[in-house]
């Protein structure tokens, strides 16, 4: 008998939907449990007739995935979502039937996972490996389509014998490199050991079985010393009348074979001896460390105290090791029984705790452990600073307190303004000043452990733009663009209105007349606006042109230009896929939008936005509304065998209107650019024409606006960005 969990060859998993609704019953009501049932049998529908490598029907591997979440008290949405996981894969067209039979909800994760299922995660480099991490956590606005994802994957690790060897390698290097740090930010303890524990069986499987081997010959030792511990502990305990109970913990492999890697003689690693004491509440752990240290010296160094300063998954336990019988050492943990379920399950924990009789899962996720948000804050500008990243927000934070007390966990380097805006929005909009430990410090200065800030405030102040350079945490650095993005948008607002008052009195059009109720919602469905701030907003900040929304209502006759343009261009011009277009690195089949604010053409250098739910966008990396924002940015490229052609902007400046856009025209005619649409715009100092283009490259694009420049009266041609 082995020391340690292994695969399924070791393991036994359900056959049948009956095990899986017995363990159901203990936590579902029996609504919950007829939706289950639905689930289960149109899963067993669409997968019917289909089998595993293993041998066994395909429903088998959907059944232990919820099996394996039912551990966790999953909610009823995702254990469907679990049984149907795989649906999609055998019928794309059937979203709309989960909808309409399973709710919108339920439909929402099956789509999650699949969409997360068709990602490839291979590579070797740090940034890649980061990028995988961005844009599974990206595309997954729900925080249960990731734990979904792990259930799934811990599934096919424990069946993982069935495949080919290089592919069962290539499969444990990724579980190791991409999931586990994930597993291990959900604070998901049970799901992450034994997904390390597997990966490094089929990963290394003589590492593996080294380590197992060297187990297995002083199993009976430790568990002899292990036994007659925890007797000891228990009588001191008894003793003071403590309830509680005592276990031997179980060393997970793949936690010896990283000491051993780092330099540890097995005969060094402390906690092979280990044991875990679980008592009731938070005082009485406190009590059993006294007690135990008052009977067992500790080694000095190795106590740690989890539950006054929880790590950022949520874990909280405390941590010592003392010299037990025969001068063993023993590595103790002593939590409560609430802490232990948290300790195991991580956010998933949240299942088992409801508030107004719903499961408060997503909330907790947001509100309290942020930690989607950190690991958006890894950098990929280049391999060190992504290993960087990687080290402070899958390893290290800090804890600084509150003036009262309270314990704030930050992001190692966090700064003040870090801190300010983790408390609230508003004190850190109001910042003024910080004082650490009595001390004055500047906005920049880097926050230490144990450190006591006090944020000093002022009802009349506001940020600075430079603190968004400043700034350490994504959250930060958003809260920052979203006080000034507010700012400018009423500073736009007024400008729309401005301008829309000033082109009406052009033409001797009544402001009044024109902007009826009728008129508005008329302007509103068109342009797919909100509000008449919206069309305000759209007008001031160049989104739309003004012309377009007066035309629009005023119903104003086509112009000589745009007639001849119709003639001219390609009548049934298809924008582009940019399906295999782009390269997103180590990624396939993930869908890729080119942005609208720069249009980026083949040839322009590309910068990859990680969109919520909607893919990646593809932006130019000059574009402006990349600047300070690669908290969500990708490394992407063209493809080099790109033969579309994709639209872009350009301005062209010029001293007057009569006949420039027929010339524009003509020159496009001479060229394989072709024209999508023109919009003339009246300004103070010029005349502006924006140009929409078809290009096949950057080459086409610089060779057609040279040509556009020799024009009499055109002052300037320019690529265009909003």
């Amino acid at each position: 008998m082995l020391d340690v969990k292994m695969g399924s060859e070791f393991m036994n998993q359900i056959e049948t939907y009956e095990e899986l609704r017995d363990k159901l019953k203990e936590y579902l009501s029996e609504d919950e449990l007829d939706v289950v049932g639905k689930a289960y049998m149109f899963a067993f529908e669409k997968h019917f007739g289909k089998k595993r490598l293993t041998g066994d029907n395909y429903i088998i591997h959907p059944l232990n995935v919820a099996y394996i979440l039912s551990d966790i008290k999953a909610d009823y949405q995702t254990i469907c979502a679990a049984l149907m996981h795989d649906v999609l894969e055998e019928d794309k067209t059937i979203i709309d039937q989960l909808s309409n039979k399973f709710g919108d909800e339920i439909a929402r994760l099956v789509e999650g996972v699949t969409k997360i299922n068709k990602l490839s995660f291979s590579g070797d480099s740090e940034s890649i490996k980061a990028n995988h991490r961005k844009i599974l956590v990206g595309l997954s606005e729900d925080v249960r389509v990731i734990i979904i994802k792990l259930a799934d994957r811990l599934h096919n690790m424990r069946t993982l014998w069935a495949l080919p060897l290089d592919r069962q390698r290539a499969k444990a290097k990724e579980t190791l490199e991409v999931l586990t740090p994930i597993a291990h930010r959900l604070g998901m303890s049970s799901i992450k050991s034994e997904l390390e524990d597997l990966s490094l069986r089929y990963y290394k499987p003589d590492a593996y079985f080294s380590i197992v081997e060297k187990l297995n010959q002083t199993k009976v030792e430790r568990e002899d010393l292990v036994d007659e511990m925890i007797e000891q502990v228990s009588i001191i305990l008894n003793e003071n009348g403590i309830k509680h109970t005592i276990k031997g913990r179980a060393k997970a492999i793949y936690s010896i074979y990283n000491k051993l890697n780092k330099g540890k003689k097995f005969s060094d690693i402390y906690d092979l001896l280990a044991l875990r004491v679980y008592v009731q509440n938070e005082s009485e752990c406190y009590q059993v460390l006294g007690l135990i240290h008052s009977k067992y010296k500790p080694l000095p160094k190795r106590f740690k105290d989890y539950i006054a300063m929880p790590k950022p998954n949520m874990y909280q336990s405390l941590h010592t090791t003392v010299f037990g019988p025969g001068g063993n050492l023993f590595e103790i943990q002593i939590r409560t029984y609430e802490m232990d379920v948290i300790a195991e399950n991580g956010i998933a924990s949240h299942w088992s705790y409801k508030e107004n009789g719903r499961v408060n899962l997503q909330s907790a996720m947001e509100q309290k452990l942020q930690f989607f948000k950190s690991l958006m804050d890894l950098k990929d500008a280049n391999e060190e600073d992504v290993s960087k990243g990687n080290e402070e927000v899958f390893k290290d934070s800090i804890y600084v307190f509150t003036p009262k007390g309270d314990v704030v966990e930050m992001p190692l380097g966090s700064t003040p303004i870090d801190f300010a805006y983790k408390v609230h929005t508003e004190v850190g909009d109001k910042m003024i000043g910080a004082i650490v430990n009595d001390n004055i410090v500047p906005l920049d200065y880097k926050l230490k452990d144990n450190d006591i800030v006090k944020i000093n405030t002022n009802k009349n102040s506001t940020p600075s733009k430079e603190w968004i350079n400043i700034a350490k945490t994504a959250q930060a650095k958003s809260r920052i663009k979203a006080f000034f993005s507010k700012i400018d948008k009423k500073d736009y607002i007024k400008l729309g209105q401005e301008n829309l008052n000033k082109e009406l009195r052009k033409r001797k059009e009544s402001i009044t007349d024109f902007l009826t109720n009728e008129n508005i919602i008329r302007i509103i469905e068109e342009f797919k606006y909100d509000s008449l701030e919206d069309i305000y907003y759209n007008i001031g900040s160049n989104k739309v042109p003004i012309n377009s929304i007066i035309n629009f209502i005023l119903n104003d006759n086509i112009t000589k230009e745009e007639l001849i343009l119709k003639k001219t261009q390609n009548k049934d011009i298809v924008l582009p896929n940019t399906k295999n277009d782009i390269i997103v690195s180590g990624v396939d089949e993930i869908k890729v939008n080119i942005a609208s604010c720069c249009k980026p053409v083949p040839g322009d250098k590309l910068v990859g936005y990680i969109t919520k739910g909607n893919g990646i966008s593809a932006h130019r990396v000059t574009c402006p509304n990349m600047m300070n924002n690669d908290e969500r940015t990708i490394d992407i490229s063209w493809n080099d065998c790109v033969t579309k052609k994709y639209p872009t902007n350009i301005l062209v400046h010029t001293l007057e209107n009569k006949n420039v856009l027929l010339d524009i025209i003509a020159k496009s005619s001479n060229t394989e650019v072709t024209i999508q649409s023109t919009n003339f715009v009246n300004t103070n100092d010029n005349f502006l024409y924006e140009v929409v283009v078809l290009v096949k490259d950057t080459t086409e694009l610089t060779k057609f606006i040279n040509e556009i420049k020799t024009i009499p009266n055109v002052i300037d041609v320019e690529r265009s960005m909003k």
